[in-house]
């Protein structure tokens, strides 16, 4: 069995969330506690930090991993979806796993994965979990799927948890309302286990601070401790409350994913360090500055050329492209003009997120190749309704092409909507 066909196996036999919507979904642990189970339970082998939230918790995670990996430790990082190939999805100290170790898993637990019928993420963790537990690693940081209490990577117990975010998103999964996404997202906090909050809604923060009191579990909220704000040049200016300093991070991880999340990634290693982690102030600003190039992460506020400048990121609901937004009219200077290349997933919150586009700009409306997809035609109806000057594309490549031709140079062209639409820009 060579590479591509371990993946084609994966990807025909075992329903794929990204691919399909809902349908991929399982609604317990069942299937993961039995693959586990019959692996001889890997998630047991190794230490670990846990990250869930609506937005921001692959970043959060590629920042753990850079600052650990910087501090010397051997690193797992296992996030999900991959934007390029399979691999991204598994790592350590920012190497992909070997294609070798995925067609051996593959070979060796075909067998297991027709009797459990389990779905693509579940054997992708787990998968993840046993090359983990083989590599001997000193701690690995774990992103959450889709929601938390429920999640296939639920069955670690960490060292730290962490919510990054609470937002609207998934309510046809996770439950109607900020309280019912809370309480799923709360779900990953474990007994007596630290659990570190990002900056969310009231009544989200009341709502995981009540679990985690159940849970006998310390609950920090990292915006009590830190507060920042973004400079020129990419530096995120860091006010530490308690000692009343500040402290500038440089980092070549760009937009709101660096400011919004380095917060929580400062105040969960200063819970680790109590723990007995050595983790220097070198350290941290070494992984800080280097994260993208340390983890290899794709499509946050990511530049793919100069001239026109283009930009793509992976935000896709309300709150995300709100900021995504926000930071685009900032760009719109004098007489530059805003390309978007612009599809979305069909099972999103479509309408609240199409009536926060930008008026002023020529968009590029295309679908990812992939059955979740939203309808170019019906991107068309809310384009209209938004009164959205834009054309339509039978493909992300021929959308995308178009911008870049249409383009002056000093102008912008923007990527987003859908991670899928990014996933298949070429320059990426």
């Amino acid at each position: 069995m060579t590479y591509q066909e371990s993946l084609d196996f994966l990807y025909e036999q075992l329903p794929i969330f990204q691919r399909v919507g809902a349908a991929a979904m399982k609604k317990d642990l069942t299937n993961t506690l039995r693959l586990a189970d019959a692996l001889n339970n890997p998630e047991r082998l190794f230490k670990s930090i846990h990250i869930a939230g609506t937005n921001g918790k692959g970043s959060t995670a590629h920042l753990f991993a850079s600052v650990l990996q910087s501090a010397g430790y051997k690193v797992g990082l296992y996030t999900s979806p991959h934007l390029k190939s399979f691999r991204e999805r598994i790592k350590i100290n920012g190497e992909l796993v070997p294609e070798s170790y995925v067609v051996d898993f593959v070979q060796r637990c075909k067998g297991l994965m027709k009797e459990v019928q389990p779905s693509f993420f579940e054997i992708t963790v787990i998968m993840a979990f046993e090359y983990f537990a083989q590599q001997e690693l000193d701690v690995a940081v774990i992103e959450a799927g889709l929601g938390g209490r429920l999640d296939s990577t639920n069955i670690i117990t960490p060292e730290l948890s962490v919510i990054t975010s609470i937002g609207l998103d998934h309510e046809d999964i996770l439950g109607a309302g900020i309280e019912n996404i809370a309480r799923e997202k709360a779900g990953i906090i474990k007994e007596g286990v630290p659990a570190v909050l990002g900056e969310m809604p009231a009544l989200a923060k009341e709502v995981i601070q009540e679990y985690a009191e159940l849970k006998s579990a310390p609950c920090y909220y990292a915006f009590d401790f830190f507060q920042s704000q973004l400079l020129e040049k990419n530096e995120v200016r860091i006010h530490d409350r308690p000692s009343n300093s500040w402290t500038n991070y440089a980092s070549d991880l760009r937009g709101a994913s660096i400011e919004k999340n380095l917060p929580i990634v400062l105040k969960g290693l200063e819970v680790l360090r109590t723990g007995g982690y050595a983790i220097t102030n070198d350290a941290i600003v070494r992984g800080v500055s280097s994260v993208v190039k340390q983890t290899g992460l794709k499509g946050r506020w990511q530049q793919i050329r100069e001239t026109p400048l283009t930009l793509a990121d992976i935000g896709h609901n309300e709150e995300a492209v709100g900021e995504l937004m926000n930071r685009l009219n900032q760009l719109l200077t004098g007489d530059r003009q805003l390309h978007v290349v612009w599809g979305m997933a069909g099972d999103k919150a479509v309408d609240k997120v199409m009536k926060l586009l930008i008026k002023k700009a020529s968009y590029y409306f295309c679908a990812a190749d992939i059955p979740r997809a939203m309808k170019v035609s019906d991107l068309s109806v809310l384009g209209e309704k938004y009164d959205l000057d834009f054309e339509t594309f039978d493909s992300v490549s021929e959308a995308y092409e178009a911008a870049q031709a249409n383009a002056k140079p000093g102008d912008v062209v923007f990527v987003g909507g859908s991670t899928f639409v990014v996933a298949e820009i070429k320059d990426l």
